[in-house]
């Protein structure tokens, strides 16, 4: 039975499955303005303070849902009638103020927000721009910092709070890491939605005597629909109507064997490597390290590998990438990159895309799915790709001292590449995972948990290929381009 880790979660589904049931149907474009009234229906409020908020809230949803401002670069985006329920005031003055002669917080408030009135200290919230300079020169650590979920967890900086008081993305600064989504308390940060596109897309494919749709599926999802078994995930899969279902891990097969040969052949010069396969680690050292770009592998990510791969064997074929990823989103589009992979959903949207063709996974007959490896499959937790790196290289005999530091997170990357930066690095290969866990601890993967990593491992065992030469014996990929490349105004 599917279960949903929160009501954030469950309404976002709602929303998805609404849209892609009227998709599905071709009713979408008249009848899409109902669906407020669908979910929140009333005559009492859910969670708002009135059914109207929750319908406004809803509209947003549902606009985001449809993919939004197809104009719009930006993937991430502020839901402005749902963001107004975090603490409006940062900053307050506790009780431990004992209001001081030196009053070290006035004279260091930018803006004249704080004044004393008798023995305390207070901040004036009309004139407060949260910089944080009176909690730092506060000698008795009395006033508190109530960061925003969204603030706190970016890693760029690239969340504001307006003179609304509502959070603003700086796109500029966004990474597509998808850490805001997945925080916010109250859903008012959201990814655009592809769902349509590919609805469509399938549909138009199911008119022809053959699909030509395929659905390229990330090893994560091994730890997402836990209720059923993984075969009879891939049967309701192309029961939506694809073509077949192909492992992303059959990409990570290449990476690993193409990443290998790489560091072999550069490390001496390089001194270390970082990996490539997380898009919003390679935009963080883009946007914090500029120095270190050339250090950046140039294989290109699985998602992109076996993108290319299906394309060569079916040069009219359209692939969807299905994972717990958003920066993939953007990765789809990236300059040099894009063509190969033509639209990315996330597990909540295919959850949602299930239900809306009302295909029940428990009912479905298993089908077989074997076509990656061990080690292509344990891409999906933090530590996978160096292990798949040392089996190449052992299985190669490569000469090479390959000694990684595998970053769970986006902080434990921040500080390997520091040590980095000052030629302090414990280790001459830098696998960077965004987000706690790695591909596993995606925003919008339905589940987050310890036990998802025994999955993984679990699903990586059933691998009738264990090793990476063996899983692509029969496939020719002479010709797929593996490298990718950086423009010089970033190194």
């Amino acid at each position: 039975m599917r279960k949903f880790e929160t009501d954030v979660q469950l309404i976002k589904y709602e929303v998805l499955k609404e849209v892609a049931r009227m998709a599905f149907e071709g009713t979408l474009e008249d009848q899409y303005r109902s669906i407020p009234e669908k979910i929140v229906g009333g005559p009492k409020p859910r969670i708002r303070c009135c059914i109207y908020k929750e319908k406004a809230i809803t509209e947003e949803r549902v606009s985001l849902a449809m993919g939004g401002n197809k104009d719009s670069e930006n993937i991430i985006e502020v839901l402005s009638s749902a963001c107004d329920e975090c603490p409006i005031n940062r900053f307050t003055i506790t009780e431990a103020c004992r209001g001081c002669l030196a009053h070290r917080c006035v004279e260091a408030c930018p803006v004249n927000a704080i004044y004393h009135v008798g023995q305390r200290a207070y901040i004036n919230p009309q004139k407060c721009i949260e910089c944080g300079k009176c909690k730092d020169a506060c000698p008795y650590n009395a006033i508190s910092d109530v960061m925003r979920p969204c603030r706190r967890v970016c890693p760029t900086d690239a969340l504001s709070i307006d003179e609304d008081k509502k959070a603003v993305i700086d796109h500029k600064k966004c990474i597509q890491c998808g850490a805001c989504v997945y925080h916010c308390p109250f859903g008012a940060i959201m990814d655009k939605s592809q769902v349509v596109d590919v609805i469509e897309i399938l549909k138009e494919g199911n008119k022809r005597p053959r699909s030509s749709v395929y659905a390229v599926i990330a090893p994560a999802i091994s730890s997402q629909f836990t209720y059923v078994k993984i075969g009879q995930v891939v049967k309701a899969i192309k029961m939506l109507g694809f073509q077949d279902v192909i492992e992303a891990a059959l990409g990570a097969d290449l990476v690993a064997l193409h990443e290998t040969h790489e560091f072999a052949e550069e490390i001496e010069e390089k001194g270390f490597i970082t990996s490539s396969c997380c898009p919003a680690f390679v935009s963080y050292i883009r946007m914090k390290y500029p120095a270190l770009v050339d250090h950046i592998s140039t294989s290109i990510s699985p998602m992109i590998a076996i993108s290319r791969l299906i394309k060569k064997i079916d040069p009219q074929g359209k692939v969807i990438f299905i994972g717990p990823c958003i920066g993939k989103k953007m990765e789809a589009r990236e300059p040099g990159l894009e063509g190969s992979t033509d639209y990315v959903l996330t597990f909540e949207e295919l959850c949602a895309m299930i239900d809306a063709k009302g295909i029940k996974m428990e009912d479905c007959p298993e089908e077989v799915l074997d076509n990656a490896s061990f080690f292509g499959r344990i891409f999906a937790r933090t530590g996978g790709l160096s292990e798949a790196i040392q089996h190449v290289i052992k299985e190669e005999q490569l000469e090479a001292a390959f000694k990684p530091v595998s970053c769970d997170g986006i902080m434990a990357c921040d500080k390997a590449l520091k040590m980095a930066k000052v030629h302090k690095l414990d280790g001459n290969f830098i696998e960077g995972m965004a987000c706690p866990g790695g591909c596993i601890g995606g925003p919008v993967s339905l589940h987050h948990g310890p036990k998802d990593r025994k999955e993984v491992d679990k699903y990586g065992q059933g691998a009738i290929e264990k090793g990476i030469r063996d899983s692509l014996r029969i496939f020719n990929t002479d010709n797929i381009a593996m490298k990718r490349s950086f423009s010089k105004s970033e190194k």
